[in-house]
């Protein structure tokens, strides 16, 4: 049985005529026919009583007309709601992120709340390399990235620069000063990832150590922030460089956040994108980076009253 058969079906019964029907369906009569008898074949029972120049229901046939029209309805019903869906699909806009973007994250919305009316977000919370990897394959539409130079087949738009901070623990001597000089460190051991998990973050940090003046002494590979930090703080020593988007996240009495002296070591935030993305959605994104990147100039950043606090 076929939704075809039953259109064909009521409206022959609204015509009483196959045809009008024929006509009203926009085909041609005998496949109106052929179609219909079909249906009373399969269905095993005569819908409409053809014994005279009149067409008229059986009393099969006015039995059934009422649940045909509600198929049809249904059917109706279906593709208006598959029609909703697809446009609301349309408008989602599906974001890759990390776990620790704070306040920033709200920034970009709220740089895109008056060009991206009636859009809907949905974010899922990935590690860098997987995040590139969906948008490259189509299954996210951007993706907020750091640590990179580049990202074969992928637009980058520069959202902001991220000068990092240093933690360290609250026990050590140098907490207590308001900010520090990046020299001020050479003593202690680094954390940070290795080259192979973050070339661009620790070429960056140790390009800037060499640049104060010395060689850094590598402690083991900085992992999960989180777990870093609470080795920092348990008394294995050391500092690593934490993104200012993470701050919020640091927990720890045990952990001193403090700003560099001088020139800051930046890193740079990214929104990517796949080349081929659709150019008004490339413009609506592309103004809206540039926004943020003003913000996050022009507010600069500052440790967090807590943070501050805690060395006191």
């Amino acid at each position: 049985m076929e939704l075809r058969q039953i259109q064909y079906f009521v409206t022959v019964a609204e015509e009483l005529h196959f045809g009008r029907a024929a006509e009203r369906l926009h085909i041609g009569q005998p496949a109106v026919s052929q179609q219909v008898r079909r249906l009373e074949r399969e269905l095993r029972i005569q819908l409409f009583d053809r014994s005279s120049r009149n067409v008229t229901l059986t009393p099969a046939g006015e039995g059934l007309l009422p649940e045909a029209r509600e198929l049809l309805r249904a059917r109706e019903s279906f593709a208006a709601k598959a029609q909703h869906l697809a446009a609301e699909s349309e408008a989602t806009f599906r974001v890759g992120i990390s776990s620790a973007l704070g306040q920033r994250l709200d920034d970009f919305l709220d740089a895109l709340t008056d060009r991206g009316a009636g859009t809907r977000f949905e974010f899922q919370t990935l590690d860098a390399h997987a995040r590139l990897e969906e948008v490259r394959a189509g299954r996210l539409d951007a993706a907020f990235v750091r640590g990179i130079d580049t990202a074969p087949g992928l637009r980058l738009l520069t959202l902001w620069y991220d000068p990092l901070v240093v933690a360290l623990p609250t026990s050590h001597p140098l907490a207590e000063r308001g900010s520090l000089d990046l020299a001020d460190l050479a003593a202690l051991p680094l954390r940070v990832a290795s080259r192979n998990e973050n070339p661009v973050l620790f070429d960056t940090v140790l390009s800037a150590c060499r640049k104060a003046g010395f060689e850094p002494a590598l402690g083991p590979p900085s992992t999960r922030l989180q777990d870093t930090l609470a080795e920092i703080g348990a008394g294995s020593g050391g500092w690593t460089p934490v993104y200012p988007t993470a701050a919020g996240t640091i927990s720890s009495r045990r952990i001193a956040l403090l700003p560099l002296h001088g020139e800051p070591i930046t890193i740079r935030m990214f929104l990517a994108l796949r080349e081929s993305a659709d150019p008004e959605r490339l413009e609506l994104l592309t103004a809206t980076s540039a926004q943020v990147r003003q913000k996050v100039a022009k507010e600069g950043w500052r440790i967090p009253p807590s943070k501050m606090d805690r060395r006191h």
